[in-house]
C-alpha cells in the first residue's frame, strides 16, 4: 500500500513515523520544520490514519513495514533515516528488521523492550483513559475529521491485552543500521531498553532525557531535535 505522504525539502531523506491517532502532518511538527531546510523530510500517514485509507489493520506492524517500503519505492528513495515514536517506533523497528538496505539509521522512542510485570494493570489504565476519551464529543469530532478511515478500529485492537508486539521490541535482531534509542526518564517501563539494547547490539546509542516521559519529541522537543541531529550527522560522517 502506498501511503498518503507529504514531502518537504530536498536532500538526504528522513522519514518521520507518527504516534497512534496522529498523522504525518500533526506529529513531529518541530522536527520537520527544523530539518526541512537541509533534508528531504518524508511524512507518511500510517495505514488507517489520516488519508491512508484502509479497514485492514489485522496485521498492522508487518503490513505497515511493507507500506513504508512501497512508499519509499514510489518516491524513488533507496534508503532513509527512519525516526518514530510510540506506534511509529514499533513500525520503524519492524521496517528496519525487514528492510535493512532501506534503513540508513533508526531512531526510536516511546517503546517498551519487554513486558512489564504490571502489564495488565498498565493496560487496564490505558483502557480507562480510552473510555474517557470516547465520552468527549469534541475529541471524537477532532479525530473523525482527521482520519478518513474508521479510527476507532485502532482503539478496538488495543483492547486486546496481547496487542503490543513485544516479539518485535525484545531485541534488535536483523537490524544492521546504527540505532538511537531516546527515552523519557518518567516512563520506567521504557527506560529498561536503555540498558538492554546496547548490551545486545553494537552501534546503539541511548539518551535518557529528563523532564519527559512517553512522548519525548514533543515534551522536550529542543533536546530531542539536537540529539537526533547529532546522531544523523555521525551516521553520515
Amino acid at each position: 500500500m502506498i501511503l498518503h505522504t507529504e514531502v518537504l525539502g530536498d536532500g538526504e531523506p528522513i522519514v518521520f513515523l507518527h504516534t497512534g491517532l496522529q498523522t504525518g502532518l500533526t506529529d513531529f511538527e518541530i522536527q520537520r520544520d527544523y530539518f526541512k531546510d537541509k533534508y528531504k523530510v518524508i511524512l507518511p500517514d500510517l495505514r488507517g490514519h489520516g488519508e491512508s485509507v484502509t479497514d485492514d489493520l489485522s496485521n498492522f506492524f508487518e503490513d505497515s513495514a511493507e507500506d513504508i517500503a512501497d512508499t519509499l519505492n514510489n518516491l524513488d528513495v533507496d534508503s532513509a533515516h527512519i525516526v518514530g515514536c510510540s506506534l511509529g517506533a514499533l513500525v520503524g523497528l519492524s521496517f528496519a528488521k525487514r528492510f535493512t538496505k532501506k534503513t540508513k539509521s533508526l531512531t526510536i522512542s516511546g517503546v517498551m523492550c519487554e513486558k512489564p510485570n504490571n502489564w495488565l494493570e498498565l493496560h487496564k489504565q490505558d483502557m480507562e483513559r480510552q473510555e474517557q476519551l470516547m465520552k468527549n464529543d469534541e475529541i471524537i469530532g477532532y479525530f473523525s475529521n482527521l482520519h478518513k478511515s474508521d479510527w476507532k478500529q485502532s482503539l478496538e485492537i488495543a483492547k486486546d491485552e496481547n496487542w503490543y508486539p513485544f516479539e518485535i521490541t525484545k531485541d534488535l535482531e536483523g537490524i544492521t543500521s546504527p540505532v538511537l534509542f531516546m527515552v523519557g526518564e518518567g516512563n520506567k517501563p521504557e527506560t529498561k531498553g536503555a540498558l538492554l539494547y546496547p548490551s545486545i547490539k553494537d552501534d546503539v546509542h541511548v539518551s535518557i532525557i529528563p523532564f519527559a516521559s512517553h512522548l519525548v519529541h514533543s515534551e522536550q522537543p529542543d533536546v530531542y531535535t539536537k540529539i537526533l541531529e547529532k546522531f544523523i550527522n555521525r551516521v553520515n560522517n
